[in-house]
């Protein structure tokens, strides 16, 4: 089992590849990708059960994860390199022409790890009761991952996948919501209030659970872990996972304004400053 400090130092390292892919093409999104390294740490590298090489898309008994909220791709590109489903050196090329890991991933692109294309708000729930109802008929004893901005939530589409999932009974599924209060144009509560989401989804037949410090390692897989036991009891099980955008940044944290924003110069350098090499850049 990868311990606590060892999994604090991959969360450093992938904040520092975050910064510089961002400031390297002065295009992304950091603020949520900074504010999801644990949740995606923690799955990638001590709670889903993955075989990153060699890459097989139907992934056959392994557990399956599924970005929904695309734009935080540089985050999902840096655990799956570190992880070990592509040379850590190709976060290099990031959204560059003719790369591999365009703004938003894509599977026309051939990326090993990615399984759906995730620009457009509101799908990923759809695709990953899709998944986790074939794990269900080839008889699959695996848990399909899903992760989903707050804002996304203003998608219609998830509300419709949320009623099927619980009257289908689809008890695979672990969907997160990254409960950060923060979306592109300002607070969640200013653009259109989410009002309890436990008691919406558990109104909608879901298990849910909340990780009420998502940017702290150890509460992310203890979380993630409990989710687990929440599986196979004939309902869907929801975690509500609390963090901060922009988080281990000081100037980016908690404003929506690093939604979309890259770091210039000056700032790239304060924000390396914040985050000390640990395992070796790209």
């Amino acid at each position: 089992m990868t311990t606590n400090t060892s999994l604090q130092n991959i969360c450093t390292q992938v904040r520092r590849d975050i910064v510089r892919m961002v400031h390297a093409v002065n295009s992304g999104h950091p603020g949520g990708s900074l504010g999801c390294t644990e949740f995606l740490v923690a799955l990638y590298f001590d709670v889903m059960q993955h075989n990153p090489v060699p890459f097989d898309m139907d992934a056959k008994g392994q557990d399956v994860f599924f970005l929904s909220n695309g734009h935080i791709s540089p985050v999902f590109y840096s655990v799956l390199a570190r992880s070990g489903y592509f040379d850590v050196a190709e976060l290099s090329t990031f959204r560059k022409l003719n790369s591999r890991l365009q703004g938003h991933p894509a599977t026309h692109e051939h990326l090993p790890g990615v399984r759906m294309a995730s620009g457009s708000l509101g799908q990923g729930m759809s695709v990953a009761i899709g998944a986790a109802l074939s794990k269900k008929l080839n008889h699959e004893n695996n848990i399909v991952y899903s992760l989903h901005g707050d804002g996304e939530l203003q998608e219609g589409q998830i509300w419709e996948a949320a009623m099927y999932a619980a009257a289908k009974k689809v008890d695979n599924l672990i969907c997160t919501v990254d409960y950060n209060g923060q979306q592109i144009d300002g607070s969640t509560e200013q653009v259109m209030p989410l009002g309890s989401l436990q008691q919406k989804f558990e109104a909608f037949g879901w298990l849910v659970h909340t990780i009420e410090k998502g940017n702290q390692i150890d509460h992310v897989v203890s979380g993630l872990k409990h989710a687990k036991t929440l599986t196979g009891q004939g309902k869907p099980v929801l975690i509500i996972m609390h963090t901060e955008m922009g988080y281990g940044v000081d100037f980016m944290m908690g404003s929506h304004k690093w939604h979309g924003v890259a770091p210039n110069d000056e700032q790239l350098a304060v924000a390396l400053a914040q985050l000390p090499l640990t395992i070796g850049d790209y």
